[in-house]
């Protein structure tokens, strides 16, 4: 599979998830290049992650991962993170959704839309989380929806008129990918903005405990394709 570098030719990117850590895992080296460029890239985030540590309960939880990821974020030069607060694993796709999307998108106005992987699996033999799925698809719906003046007008009336500058969405981790981004000189942000999220690792455990050897061997997996030290790749959608 050959794969294209990811266009840069731009200055301003909205990253939008389900849960804290959920750009860690790859997106956020190739963001520190981004913001290391000048560039402006604001998280926002449908979940507080609240759902994911088993054996604490959800109150204690999403403060916690809210608290991880705004360190995360600092760490790689972001300093803009907004949660949604749709529930941890039971987020549904629909209009309400879209419409919250297509809100944000609107007010941050980005030429880029960042996520990671919404396909239904990670490869063979594993299945990708719901809420991934479904957060993956509505932002696709959402930057048309953000673009369009005639869907959701309620919209207009809060001040937000229709956003039309969208260029594509890049998503991470995808089983499709088509594009790359060198991350040779911001591996180590990365690696470091997963640390952040230690309570969440510790409770993961296994390989996931260890970001350094788990970002630095995918990273380095996907610049041997490319011919660089270390890179991320992206499937691009193009709006």
């Amino acid at each position: 599979m050959t794969l294209e570098p990811l266009p840069e030719d731009w200055t301003r990117a909205l990253a939008v998830v389900a849960h804290p850590d959920d750009l860690e895992y790859g997106a956020a080296s190739a963001i520190a290049r981004w913001t290391r460029q000048g560039k402006d890239v604001r998280y926002v985030l449908v979940t507080r992650g609240e759902a994911g540590i088993a054996d604490r309960p959800p109150h204690e939880v999403g403060p916690l991962r809210e608290r991880e990821q705004r360190d995360s974020a600092a760490i790689v030069g972001v300093s803009q993170v907004e949660f949604l607060d749709r529930a941890d694993g039971l987020v549904e796709g629909g209009l309400a959704l879209r419409r919250d999307l297509a809100r944000v998108i609107r007010r941050h106005q980005p030429e880029v839309v960042v996520s990671i992987n919404f396909r239904d699996s990670w490869g063979p033999g594993s299945w990708n989380h719901v809420d991934h799925r479904v957060v993956g698809v509505a932002l696709l719906d959402a930057v048309r929806d953000a673009a369009n003046p005639w869907v959701f007008t309620e919209l207009v009336d809060e001040g937000l008129p229709a956003w039309t500058g969208t260029r594509f969405v890049a998503f991470g981790g995808s089983t499709q990918p088509s594009h790359y981004v060198d991350v040779s000189d911001t591996i180590d942000l990365g690696v470091a903005s997963l640390r952040a999220h230690a309570v969440y690792l510790e409770a993961l455990g296994g390989d996931m405990a260890d970001p350094d050897t788990f970002l630095r061997r995918a990273a380095e997996g996907v610049g041997a394709q490319v011919g660089v030290d270390h890179a991320v790749a992206f499937e691009v959608i193009w709006s």
